[in-house]
């Protein structure tokens, strides 16, 4: 019955407790990063809502962010255009779900496209007016603020490179780069579809203040455009996300209705599958057989100017040795003296333990000297009085049970102060058969008024075929003892009204005793390591003699004592998931 009841109280905080996985999708903010935030994130929580035990999260992010982000595994999913795309894939696992739908051009698949916006006033009316004039584009990986406007100039038989006087790339939001144009400060703008006319719908400017050069309105669209359409956004999966989740997002993304406020904020119809992307690829190719690479340039550089460029390559070389080699003496340097100082730091703490342990010896010692005879005298007179009551009143048989009681503990306390000079004089104890359980129950009953005061409720528990064991039983003692009092200590710093528990478990094994001392406190203040060690305290008034005196104790015993919280414990019969639970090990032999 016991056992089911603690299985099912595990069960339970199990459940209360299931880990719910967070997951970042990034999105370009193409409007700025409040307005990313307010249109996608409804679509986050619709994709939390449908994906059972998970939240989604928008993180709006530049181009650059983007592929930050994407280094540092920080997202887990996109929802970009197909050039990026195309450009991340080369380098990171991506793979698409699903792409968007738009609310406007009767929910077409492709609407990626860019528009060369002019003012109404400009002398500029076709491509060619264009070459060497300043323009004003959104970034070199988008594909609507920039790569479809030099596929028009490729298609058109025009030499990208070097066609444009000053290119000047703005990034996000997109509105920037119709006003560069408003105000002179470019002559052109390369813009995404529908930049313009969503500005004019807002008010933000006027339709006739501007011209779209090579502007032609699609079949079934209502934007103006320049160039070849292209796929539009679509939702794409890192490599971090697992396949059955992603069919989750997927089937999530395609049920989604288009009166759905994720669908309305976004101002998208819904999710389709993911469309051909070789329009796409057959630009990107043809931009990277024209566009000459940084390489190329030096390499050219290079062979027009070879002594110059022999002298500069030798140079870097000789640089680069230089500066690695400082890099290493460096490196070298650095780890000596790191080394260095955390062996001093050691040293240091060594010292600062051997001088306290000298201390402590000394008033040990003193103490262990002059407390053995007043502790003896009153062992002799207790037994004197013991001796004249039977004499003299042999009917006082609860005077001489109160005087037995007193010899007993002045024996104990003589046993005790014996044990501390011989710890601090090395010498070996003395063992004998013992009975564990026993042991523990006379340290508990030591506790006893402790246990009462704190009203902390004891449990002990005995599992198995009890047998003896060689040992010390004053040493054993102490230690139960000190267990124990850690534990009062622990419930009793306990500022809730919670029900303070001790639970003592014995557990007899084949070869060994296992011993399980576990509270329901607030659990360990500090590495377990650091408590174990001597002087080591979390009390404003401890010694931090305490769990190292238990420690000596169980390595005597040719034991084990480990102390942790229930929380991170391997053990699968502890009555509850809070505080602490410490572990003895106690060979048979």
């Amino acid at each position: 019955m016991l056992v089911g009841g603690i299985l099912s109280l595990v069960g339970t905080a199990y459940a209360e407790t299931l880990p719910v996985n967070h997951f970042k999708v990034g999105v370009l903010a193409t409007h700025g990063m409040l307005q990313a935030k307010q249109r996608w994130q409804p679509m986050m929580d619709y994709l939390s809502q449908q994906v059972p035990n998970s939240h989604f999260e928008v993180v709006p992010l530049s181009y650059e962010g983007v592929t930050e982000q994407l280094i540092s595994h920080q997202l887990n999913f996109i929802i970009t255009n197909p050039g990026q795309f195309l450009h991340l894939s080369g380098s990171y696992p991506l793979s698409w779900l699903a792409t968007m739908r738009t609310r406007k051009h009767q929910g077409s698949a492709f609407t990626i496209g860019s528009a060369i916006v002019v003012r109404a006033s400009s002398a500029i009316h076709r491509l060619d007016d264009l070459r060497g004039k300043d323009v004003a584009a959104l970034d070199p990986q988008a594909l609507g603020g920039y790569k479809a406007a030099l596929g028009l100039l490729l298609e058109r038989g025009y030499a990208v490179d070097g066609f444009f006087g000053q290119l000047r790339f703005l990034g996000f939001p997109n509105e920037a780069l119709i006003y560069q144009v408003r105000d002179g400060n470019a002559d052109a703008a390369i813009t995404p579809f529908c930049t313009l006319e969503e500005m004019v719908e807002t008010g933000l400017v006027a339709r006739e203040d501007f011209r779209v050069i090579n502007g032609r309105i699609p079949a079934g669209c209502e934007c103006e455009v320049s160039t070849t359409l292209y796929p539009a956004w679509s939702f794409a999966a890192t490599d971090s996300v697992a396949s059955s989740l992603a069919l989750q997002v997927s089937q999530a993304l395609f049920e989604l209705p288009s009166s759905h406020s994720a669908a309305v904020s976004a101002n998208i119809l819904g999710w389709t599958s993911p469309v051909s992307q070789l329009k796409t690829i057959e630009l990107y190719k043809q931009l990277q057989q024209v566009t000459t690479s940084p390489y190329e340039t030096l390499q050219a550089w290079v062979a027009n100017n070879k002594e110059w460029g022999g002298a500069l390559v030798l140079l870097f070389i000789i640089s680069t040795i230089y500066h690695l080699w400082l890099e290493y003496k460096f490196r070298q340097k650095s780890e000596f003296l790191v080394n260095t100082e955390r062996q001093l730091k050691d040293k240091a703490l060594q010292l600062e333990r051997l001088q306290s342990a000298a201390i402590l010896g000394e008033i040990g010692a003193g103490l262990a000297h002059e407390l053995n005879q007043p502790i003896a005298a009153i062992t002799q007179y207790s037994e004197g009085a013991m001796l004249q009551l039977e004499r003299h009143q042999p009917d006082t048989s609860e005077l001489h049970d109160v005087l037995g009681k007193i010899n007993a503990q002045s024996i104990r306390a003589g046993a005790v102060v014996h044990r501390i000079r011989g710890l601090l004089k090395r010498r070996q104890a003395k063992t004998e058969p013992l009975d564990i359980t026993l042991v523990a129950q006379e340290a508990l009953a030591l506790m006893g008024r402790e246990l009462e005061r704190a009203k902390i409720k004891v449990n002990v528990r005995v599992q198995g075929e009890p047998f003896e064991l060689m040992g010390d039983s004053v040493g054993l003692s102490q230690m139960w003892v000190n267990l124990v009092k850690n534990s009062v200590d622990a419930l009793d710093a306990c500022g809730d009204n919670r029900v303070r528990q001790l639970w003592v478990d014995i557990h007899y094994l084949h070869n060994e005793i296992k011993v399980l001392v576990i509270d329901n406190g607030d659990g360990l203040q500090g590495e377990a390591a650091e408590l174990m060690a001597s002087f080591a305290s979390t009390k404003d008034d401890g010694l931090g003699l305490g769990l190292a005196i238990c420690q000596d104790v169980v390595t005597r015993h040719h034991g084990r004592i480990h102390i942790e919280n229930c929380l991170q414990s391997k053990e699968v019969t502890l009555p509850w998931q809070q505080g602490c639970v410490v572990t003895v090990l106690l060979p048979k032999t």
